[in-house]
């Protein structure tokens, strides 16, 4: 990465540079090497080499090598919103939880008070309508009445929420001194977050542990949350009292931008929502910096239905698992073969009911492994979901497609994006651990759902399950809000290995920091 400021190298004077300072990264030639890794290297393209310039700084991917050029205009918009969090930070230490509150209220009572929410609705409308022009999916993109109401509860439930700051976790005493462990502010938390405006809300969640946020959304939504942070933000903030700069939006569509905030180590930690990809690399870029990070990305549900699940349970909850899509809809159901002949029905017309409450049709990926299983395959869901042509319901439009496809074990975990036509894999499976082992080690282990009248298969799926949230019915029960009454900054799955020392959803009173306070009585103390 370029340095991010002058240094005595690039200072002038007779001397010359300095050895002991590398040079600031001014240009590229094509095919000039870059070496990453210790023992690898990549070379410049032609188009990179044409478009940096002095000022802009280049990235590598060390996962796939790719290079990522973040432009003198990114790499300046997020270190001013990352300078205004920091100095907010530093006064948010003096700030009392009763400030905190005041913002809440305050922030929640302008979203409410719809002479304000005018122009933050009509930057929405202009939003998706861009969108819709680019062919980009708006399903999340949409203030609506239901999203309003819920930013407006979660703001509220803030203020039930006890503030942290200063609780002792321990005490120690020894003789002559004591000290005790406490709870504190961790510092300024970057937040990349894809265009659901929904989440600046979730996002301003840090400060109820005195902590500052500055945040990138998507270039979707980045109207919106300008006109949110414009006309209820910042005078939410000016209200209670607080700096300007503790909640801080990086004013760039450049998706760069996003790599120039995890890039500074000014931060505390680096939260990152969205696509599983962009997502992994973004925390690539943070740890590279030494910042820890919390990932939520690839999610995508899983439901395991044995012989003894009842048939209306199982209608019940995979059609209220695909109301919509977002990270804990249902995904990949997996049915015994014993009952297949029974319950898939069951499960495609719960499919087809969902697909008709949004007027599309339901996309179906079917698991097949070998010619005998293609045979029971076709026999159990019917041969008419392989023949017919439908129109599923596309970001960029309806396209024409089979109704149902085979797929191969190895895209078993491949998590469905759609926006209105609800889109499921099914697999059939031997039985209960051949379910476990599929789920373990083809999805993003993250949400699995076991329907089954014994308790048994639900203790066995417990033990054996790589997955931070299990349950026995409908897999969108997984959200902070919905189940913890507090606003989320993201769920994580387990694809990268068990969390340490945390729960799956992270909140914002969860961000915190343990420091260690000693008081000492007797003064002639030695060791």
């Amino acid at each position: 990465m370029a340095t991010q400021g002058p240094h005595p190298s690039t200072a002038g004077g007779a001397s010359g540079p300095d050895p002991a300072f590398p040079a600031l990264l001014e240009r590229l030639a094509p095919g000039q090497p870059i070496v990453f890794g210790g023992d690898r290297v990549v070379t410049v393209s032609a188009a990179l080499a044409d478009a940096f310039v002095a000022g802009d700084a280049l990235l590598v991917d060390e996962e796939t090598g790719e290079l990522l050029h973040v432009p003198a205009a990114a790499r300046e918009a997020a270190r001013a919103a990352v300078t205004a969090a920091v100095d907010a930070s530093l006064l948010l230490g003096a700030v009392e939880d009763a400030a905190v509150d005041r913002f809440f209220h305050a922030f929640a009572d302008r979203l409410a008070d719809d002479a304000v929410f005018a122009p933050i609705a009509d930057a929405n409308a202009r939003d998706v309508e861009r969108a819709h022009a680019r062919g980009r999916s708006t399903t999340r993109l949409v203030l609506s009445g239901r999203m309003r109401t819920d930013m407006i509860a979660g703001l509220r439930g803030w203020t039930d929420v006890a503030g942290a700051r200063g609780t002792v976790v321990a005490h120690h005493a020894h003789e002559g001194w004591s000290l005790e462990q406490v709870r504190d502010r961790l510092g300024v938390v970057a937040f990349v977050f894809e265009g659901r405006p929904n989440v600046v809300a979730d996002a301003c969640g840090v400060l109820r542990g005195g902590n500052a946020v500055v945040f990138r959304i998507g270039s979707d939504a980045l109207g919106t949350a300008t006109a949110l942070v414009e006309h209820a933000v910042r005078p939410a903030l000016a209200e209670a009292g607080l700096p300007a700069g503790a909640v801080s939006l990086v004013a760039s569509e450049d998706r760069a931008a996003g790599w120039a905030l995890f890039a500074d180590d000014r931060l505390a930690l680096a939260v990152a929502r969205g696509s599983g990809a962009a997502v992994a690399q973004l925390g690539g870029v943070a740890r590279r910096q030494g910042t820890p990070v919390s990932l939520h990305g690839t999610g995508g549900a899983w439901m395991l239905v044995t012989p003894s699940a009842d048939r209306a349970r199982v209608a019940a909850t995979v059609r209220s698992s695909l109301d919509r899509k977002v990270c804990n809809t249902l995904n990949v159901c997996c049915v015994v073969r014993d009952v297949a002949a029974d319950l898939v029905p069951v499960v495609l017309e719960a499919l087809e009911t969902a697909a008709a409450a949004r007027g599309t049709e339901p996309k179906l990926h079917v698991l097949v492994r070998d010619d005998e299983e293609r045979a029971e395959v076709v026999r159990v869901v019917g041969s008419g979901w392989f023949d017919r042509t439908v129109a599923i319901a596309r970001a960029g439009g309806p396209v024409p497609e089979v109704r149902a496809e085979e797929l191969h074990v190895a895209d078993l975990g491949a998590e469905w994006e759609w926006g209105e036509s609800p889109e499921l894999t099914l697999a059939l499976v031997d039985d209960l651990d051949e379910a476990v082992t599929l789920c373990n080690t083809y999805s993003p282990r993250f949400i699995v759902s076991v329907l089954s009248e014994d308790p048994a298969d639900h203790d066995q799926a417990w033990r054996t399950l790589e997955a931070p949230f299990v349950g026995d019915g409908f897999t969108r029960w997984v959200d902070g809000q919905y189940a913890l009454t507090t606003p989320e900054l993201g769920l994580s799955n387990w694809e990268g290995g068990r969390l340490f020392g945390r729960g799956g959803i992270l909140t914002g009173d969860a961000i915190a920091t343990v420091r260690t306070r000693m008081r000492q009585t007797d003064p002639d103390i030695t060791r």
